[in-house]
């Protein structure tokens, strides 16, 4: 019965092994550590492609706007066909008739003309300060996806380290029942210890089989996601944790880019405010041209060849009245301002709480790891201990199991806890505006 009821066991975990680890060609892994993580993800985001062509178009923008302020200059060509007309002219005594107006169906016409404005009331000027602004703040937009990006990758990195030493510890739990296994069954059949022994023994084996399997699934999918951010399409082993890194001091919201990016934001939608304000001023433009046709309309009488001729002029606009078209813009522009303004007085508050909250969670996680160590040492010290009852025969392998898996345990949860560390660390960094 004993022996029946361990081969349909071990048969129905090879089924469920075999579903959710299917065999496969064996692809070699690749060891990654954080830093080469954070670059390869930096080089390979999408999301910092969109930001930098956005930032071009903004820079572009900008370019445009500076542009304003020169002149522009357009060479013009034209013909027209009219209809024939009756020719007037004026007949002298004596003279041949002078003809005024002739019949000239086919004209032509070329001109090069200028325009310039010379004097726009600061509109000019304050849409190119406010398209500067956009630009700087598209700058920091694309600092702050790549903090944020960091703050990604470091997080799927850690989650990996835990999933893979989770998965480690319970492969290690699953290894010492084995071996509890046959021994046990040394055991039954020299008589010494009751079929219950080993039944319990290997349905904790069992408990701790479908435990694997689902950290084996959680382990894959911690790949999945850092090969997202970084690339790659292999198995992924994590570099050494190395040393605590050393946490610069928090700087504050103020280092941040998006608080960057928001002050200059709001720069810009002043400047548009004044831009809309200038425009109900007067403008001055600057104009001029030169122009070769055939017949010249300048020249009087029309005669049908080619004459140039060319104009200079100064012309002032200034708009009385536009039926409030410019005051609900300009309201627009300061409605803009102050909600960029309350969205800075929102983030100033949100930043300096997650800055005391990524704090306090250092301080917790060097804890826990101060602690997670005694706790190894403890149960280091308590596996010794009752490996040596087992051998007098003082306890039974429950106990052994139970002492076993509590190192691992242990070592598990330090891993957790220095996990926790970095991250929060990470996400400090975040909060501060700390460069990485």
């Amino acid at each position: 019965m004993i022996g029946r009821l361990q081969r349909i066991l071990v048969s129905t975990t090879c089924v469920l092994v075999m579903v959710v680890h299917p065999p496969g060609p064996a692809v070699a892994q690749e060891t990654v550590t954080l830093e080469d993580a954070i670059a390869r993800g930096l080089k390979h985001s999408a999301r910092l492609a969109e930001l930098q062509a956005r930032q071009e178009g903004a820079a572009a923008v900008q370019a445009g706007r500076a542009a304003a302020r020169l002149p522009i200059v357009a060479a013009q060509a034209g013909y027209t066909r009219t209809s024939h007309v009756d020719e007037y002219g004026i007949a002298f005594p004596g003279q041949p008739l002078r003809v005024l107006y002739p019949d000239v169906p086919d004209n032509y016409r070329t001109r090069v003309d200028l325009q310039w404005p010379i004097y726009s009331a600061g509109r000019t000027g304050a849409l190119e300060r406010a398209a500067l602004a956009e630009t700087q703040a598209s700058v920091e937009d694309i600092a702050a996806a790549r903090a944020d990006l960091v703050l990604e990758i470091t997080r799927a990195y850690w989650a990996l380290v835990t999933a893979r030493e989770t998965e480690r510890v319970l492969g290690g739990a699953l290894r010492s029942i084995d071996a509890h296994v046959a021994d046990l069954k040394t055991r039954l059949e020299q008589g010494l210890i009751s079929p219950n022994d080993l039944l319990s023994t290997q349905a904790q084996r069992s408990r701790e089989r479908v435990a694997s399997i689902e950290a084996g699934a959680i382990r894959q999918t911690a790949e999945a996601d850092l090969r997202r951010l970084i690339g790659g399409d292999g198995p992924i082993q994590p570099g050494s944790a190395g040393a605590d890194p050393a946490a610069g001091a928090p700087t504050g919201a103020l280092a941040r880019p998006e608080r960057r990016a928001l002050d200059q934001r709001l720069q810009a939608a002043r400047e548009r405010e004044g831009a809309v304000r200038a425009a109900g001023l007067p403008q001055i433009f600057l104009g001029g041209g030169y122009d070769y046709a055939k017949p010249n309309p300048r020249i009087f009488p029309r005669v049908d060849r080619w004459e140039d001729s060319w104009d200079a002029s100064v012309n002032v606009s200034w708009t009385l009245w536009d039926g409030g078209r410019r005051a609900a813009e300009r309201a627009e522009a300061a409605a803009g301002a102050r909600a960029v303004a309350a969205r800075i007085d929102e983030f100033d508050r949100q930043a300096s709480f997650e800055i005391q909250a990524r704090q306090l969670e250092i301080a917790s996680s060097r804890a826990a790891i101060d602690a997670a160590q005694e706790g190894i040492e403890a149960a280091v010290e308590a596996r010794r201990v009752v490996g040596e009852r087992y051998r007098a025969g003082v306890t039974t392998s429950t106990e052994v199991l139970d002492a076993e898996v509590a190192v691992l345990q242990a070592e598990l949860d330090r891993t957790r806890a220095v996990a926790s560390l970095r991250l929060a660390e990470a996400r400090l960094a975040r909060a501060s505006g700390l460069p990485r």
